[in-house]
């Protein structure tokens, strides 16, 4: 099985200081569900793994969230994209959880969910906290520019080494034509 995980706020669709906290909110990138869709018509299972502390801010209830990756969900299906999984961590900064992003432990249960070892796995983040949650569940992490992305590579935050890609329409592009020929 050929599996990616993505974050969703700066990779996926538009990310806000403020917060993601209705789908009226939810605006995807340009590009990006057809993207995702355009690995799935490949054979690939896509995975989210977001930090999500505005439930454990207050901001929004589960309902909500629920109802925000229903129509990110909605959004894929007349592309004929799907997402095969999303996992969350709903805790807040301090509240000592292993799934909170950059700690590795959403990653190991999309692992267990998808019965995939995660080595080498493509993961794609916007910050520092993705890069360092994926590289510590062994994944490969790449970067996107969207998002926090420009931030990070400013701030010198991005580990050497690590790709970096003008978003997740050319991770796929990459994925498609030079990942599948390298590690086939």
């Amino acid at each position: 099985m050929k599996l990616v995980i993505l974050d969703r706020d700066g990779v996926i669709n538009r990310d806000s200081p403020d917060y993601i906290k209705s789908p009226a909110e939810w605006v995807p990138l340009p590009g990006s569900l057809e993207a995702i869709a355009r690995l799935n018509r490949a054979g690939w299972c896509v995975a989210v793994a977001t930090n999500q502390s505005g439930l454990a801010r207050g901001l929004f209830d589960l309902p909500t969230l629920r109802a925000i990756h229903r129509r990110m969900e909605a959004a894929l299906v007349p592309l004929g994209g799907r997402i095969d999984g999303i996992f969350y961590c709903p805790h807040g900064p301090d509240e000592g959880c292993d799934c909170r992003k950059p700690l590795p432990g959403l990653f190991e249960r999309i692992g267990r969910a998808f019965s995939v070892p995660l080595a080498g796995v493509p993961a794609v983040g916007d910050s520092p906290r993705d890069l360092q949650a994926a590289a510590a569940a062994g994944c490969t992490p790449m970067l996107v520019r969207t998002g926090n992305g420009l931030k990070a590579l400013d701030e010198g935050r991005v580990p050497a080494g690590t790709p970096v890609f003008a978003d997740l329409a050319e991770v796929v592009e990459y994925l498609l034509t030079q990942w599948d020929q390298r590690h086939a």
